[in-house]
């Protein structure tokens, strides 16, 4: 099927129209017409190739919310008019350990998960995004939205944004009792500050922007640390049962595994370009104390928290943009100037 989408040609050449073929639906596939996509920082690292490996055409796009247009003879979870979502991966081996747990993030297989664009990693046929009319996947990697339509925009970011903090709280055990930071106040981070005050923990952000204190709080922070005091990091110190590093930047990571208490964990799922500086190890022998990281979530891990946000009426907090306008999109999101995420109005490619 022939379908309108937006491309990028070249490391330098901006993103502009392109026409692309979407498969006609096999027996176990979901045709989607898209409705709305969120815009991730990792879109702008693929498309710039700023991480090794960008296939041309990229199409970019894994924040994906549309309605359902058609379905294989072998698809019993869908029909057409569902509302569906899709985001990081659209295959896996399905057979190793990790994807038989439900863990496809960390498939073993001999290319790991195919990425919803610029994959599969290991040859063959480039995998083509969501900034684009529609898309077709396997009903494995298809999700259920039950979201009211209303916030159906808002519910795009969640397809990674949510579900990257998602998986490391749930995992870590983020929930009543428990005393939980999260750094960095941006698209991921505000997802993290949400979901972790709903899982019913006390969240403190961290913060290098004192005007942001206020929009912080109206997340629902229970605290906001301005994390370049050093009397309001000493407040803190060995008070947490866990910290979730958004980051994406080389940072001091012993100023929050200081705030640790024994046997907590600083998890980072921010993938800065170079290494953080190497962190000091007595402040990690001496309480057992841990720095791991995650990555996005399983298919099953991604509906259960799709099925709580809209259970709690979370979605992310968006700007809504054209397809046409991404290119300003991204100038922004490289000055953090959005409040917190960018989604695309994919009715706008037409």
């Amino acid at each position: 099927m022939q379908t309108k989408a937006y491309a990028a040609q070249s490391a330098a050449a901006p993103l502009g129209p392109h026409t692309i073929n979407r498969r006609e639906p096999g027996p176990k596939d979901v045709a989607i017409e898209i409705l709305f996509c969120g815009v991730c920082h990792s879109d702008l690292h693929t498309v710039r190739s700023e991480w090794p490996g960008t296939q041309y055409p990229c199409v970019p796009g894994h924040e994906i919310v549309g309605k359902v247009t058609g379905v294989g003879s072998e698809v019993s979870r869908f029909q057409p008019g569902d509302l569906v979502g899709v985001g990081c991966m659209v295959d896996s081996c399905r057979t190793c350990s990790a994807c038989q747990e439900g863990l496809e993030q960390y498939c073993d297989g001999p290319v790991g998960f195919t990425g919803t664009y610029n994959g599969p990693v290991g040859g063959g046929e480039n995998t083509l995004g969501g900034y684009s009319a529609a898309i077709t996947v396997d009903e494995h990697f298809v999700l259920k939205i039950t979201h009211t339509e209303n916030d159906l925009a808002g519910a795009a970011p969640l397809l990674c944004a949510g579900i990257t903090t998602w998986s490391p709280l749930r995992h870590w055990g983020a929930g009543p009792g428990k005393k939980v930071g999260i750094v960095g106040i941006g698209g991921l981070g505000h997802m993290g500050v949400k979901l972790a005050h709903a899982l019913g923990a006390h969240v403190v952000a961290f913060t290098t922007s004192p005007g942001k204190v206020a929009d912080i709080k109206a997340l629902s922070a229970d605290e906001v640390v301005i994390s370049t005091r050093p009397e309001e990091m000493r407040k803190h110190a060995g008070g947490f049962d866990m910290i979730l590093d958004t980051v994406a930047a080389p940072h001091d990571l012993d100023a929050y595994t200081a705030l640790l208490k024994r046997e907590g964990t600083l998890a980072l799922v921010g993938a800065p370009p170079t290494p953080h500086p190497s962190p000091a190890v007595y402040n990690l022998v001496f309480k057992r104390r841990a720095i791991a990281g995650s990555l996005i979530g399983g298919i099953p891990e991604t509906q259960e928290m799709l099925d709580f946000c809209a259970k709690h009426g979370i979605t992310s907090d968006i700007e809504m943009i054209s397809m046409q306008d991404i290119e300003n999109a991204y100038a922004r999101m490289l000055r953090s100037d959005v409040k917190y995420r960018f989604v695309i109005d994919m009715g706008s490619l037409k």
